[in-house]
């Protein structure tokens, strides 16, 4: 599929995903959202692929934010059916992705952009980057799941005083917060998030859904995490993987997935 907003590169069991609308600082729109979804289910449905990087193109941005001009006129239903649309396509999307996701943050994530990157299962940061959530100064929320997901990242006073300031963090900071995973140099961003990707591609795929679904059911509401862990668990020991891992350690060499 040809994108306009996005490239697509699957190399070496790695899905890159990046965001190229330099000029807008990667700001996100309706049209951009409808690609990214589109090459996330491409690369859930690539059986080559086993984890999936994405980054914003250049060297300013990561996404800085949603595209304004496209809902600056919306009135309270067209609002709440933009988040709704939003978090169905693209964030919880990307969240349930079966297979890992990393977001490489490389520079302003702001908004809509830092709500991406937390959907995003892993994120490491440059040390140029910087991230908020500054809807309140447009008098609005964030609107992509930015409240939930920020307050299980960092915990709810830090989220509190994150969101109602409209303050910004640096690549620090976020890291201290505990709302990324590492920071690096610029230059040394995909290959960080590359040495991630290559661990995740020597385990068994199967169980790192299992385990993705697993982790993420005990953020939901009215589900039981421990029992979806012990359903999942036991799934894993109807497949094919499983006999391969047990089978390897038992002759003492590598798994082959």
């Amino acid at each position: 599929m040809n994108y306009n907003n996005i490239l697509l590169e699957v190399k070496d069991k790695i899905s890159y995903i990046t965001i190229n609308r330099p000029n807008q600082l990667n700001a996100l729109n309706s049209e951009t959202i409808k690609e990214l979804h589109s090459a996330i289910i491409h690369s859930e449905e690539n059986k080559e692929v086993r984890c999936l990087i994405l980054t914003g193109s250049g060297t300013k941005a990561f996404i800085a934010g949603a595209d304004i001009k496209e809902f600056a006129d919306f009135n309270t239903e067209k609002g709440e059916n933009l988040a709704r649309k939003g978090q169905e396509q693209l964030f919880d999307l990307l969240e349930n992705c079966s297979k890992p996701t990393i977001a490489a943050v490389n520079g302003f994530a702001l908004g809509g952009g830092l709500e991406l990157a937390m959907s995003c299962h892993v994120r490491i940061a440059s040390l140029n980057a910087k991230m908020g959530l500054p809807e309140v100064s447009l008098g609005v929320i964030p609107g992509y799941g930015g409240t939930q997901r920020l307050a299980n990242l960092v915990g709810k006073g830090k989220a509190m005083e994150m969101i109602c300031t409209a303050s910004m963090l640096s690549a620090e900071d976020a890291l201290q917060w505990g709302l990324v995973n590492s920071v690096c140099e610029q230059e040394d961003l995909i290959l960080d998030c590359e040495k991630i990707a290559s661990k995740i591609c020597r385990n068994s795929p199967m169980a790192i859904s299992s385990a993705i679904k697993s982790v993420n059911a005990g953020f939901l509401d009215g589900v039981d995490g421990f029992e979806i862990e012990k359903k999942e668990f036991g799934k894993c020991f109807g497949t094919e993987e499983f006999k391969e891992g047990t089978t390897a350690f038992l002759e003492k060499r590598k798994a082959n997935f």
